[in-house]
């Protein structure tokens, strides 16, 4: 796998940046925004690619959809519950629905490579990782809900693509055995909080620099919280990694919808990060060119520039 290290002005190295397609993500490079598509296309493919089109809009470097084999994932008696939506009267019905088979996948690789958009999944069983894996991903994603299933990260990390690691739900001792699970090479971490929508009080984004400590690896951030400030100041925290859900209208029908940015959302996310990157500095304490005119209009004392 390619890397990147990172040298800060004193010497030190920081993370090795994992690269993902044609971009390093990591320390003293831009935040990698994703744009999760995941299930709210709601089994329409034309809705799919007209959420492709709002990340294009908004600059994000890749978009991301989920992968289950539904018979894998849930059990017979969780598929029969009895759940209306729009597609059936029980739980199996709805979740057979949401999710595209190969043909979905092809005609979503040839649109987006079409438009030189990125796109990868969250595969939630090994047959997941088999289909995707037809196609030229730059990496995985592990779903939050995967990462205690060992098999499947062994699985995912034999394609011998990055690995993008969401720990939403999960103790730091879950953390420290998944890690030693898929192996530190090629990998990012995401600070998670996994209800849909998060509460504000609930994201604890200070947990992105202790984990960056912890495991010297990129760390990013998902957010499922409704608004747009708390992913932008993940980013000052340190995240060089951001994912949120998009959606064309938060009150679809869709279990993510809520939780999502409708597309004047994810842009502003975009365009806030960007602005932090540039606000951020090198923290040398230093007077700027611009400041010389000021000092020599309005000092009274020490104006010896």
């Amino acid at each position: 796998m390619e890397r990147n290290i990172v040298q800060t002005d004193n010497g030190h190295l920081t993370s090795p940046a994992v690269k993902i397609g044609k971009k390093f993500v990591g320390d003293g490079h831009p935040c990698y925004v994703i744009a999760e598509i995941g299930i709210n296309h709601n089994g329409d493919i034309d809705l799919a690619k007209r959420l492709i089109s709002v990340a294009i809009a908004a600059g994000c470097d890749a978009v991301k959809f989920q992968k289950r084999t539904v018979e894998i994932v849930y059990t017979a008696e969780e598929l029969n519950k009895p759940r209306e939506s729009p597609f059936g009267t029980t739980n199996g019905d709805l979740k057979r629905a949401l999710e595209f088979g190969l043909d979905e996948y092809r005609e979503i690789d040839t649109y987006c490579r079409a438009v030189k958009m990125p796109w990868f999944a969250s595969c939630w069983d090994e047959p997941s990782v088999d289909l995707i894996s037809q196609f030229d991903v730059p990496c995985f994603k592990i779903a939050s809900a995967s990462l205690t299933d060992d098999n499947l990260l062994r699985y995912t990390r034999a394609t011998g693509k990055p690995l993008i690691a969401s720990t939403g739900m999960s103790t730091i001792a879950e953390i420290d055995h998944a890690v030693e699970v898929m192996g530190r090479e090629s990998l990012v971490l995401l600070h998670t909080c996994s209800t849909y929508p998060s509460q504000y009080p609930e994201l604890n984004l200070r947990v992105i620099p202790a984990l960056k400590e912890r495991y010297k690896l990129p760390v990013g951030y998902s957010g499922h919280e409704t608004g747009i400030p708390s992913t932008v100041a993940a980013v000052a925290l340190g995240a060089c990694c951001v994912e949120r859900h998009i959606t064309m209208d938060r009150a679809m029908w869709g279990s993510d919808q809520a939780a999502s940015l409708e597309p004047n959302g994810i842009s502003r996310v975009v365009r806030d990060i960007r602005l932090i990157e540039q606000s951020m500095g090198d923290g040398i304490k230093r007077v700027v060119p611009s400041e010389v005119p000021v000092i020599k209009k309005l000092r009274r004392v020490g104006a010896s520039v």
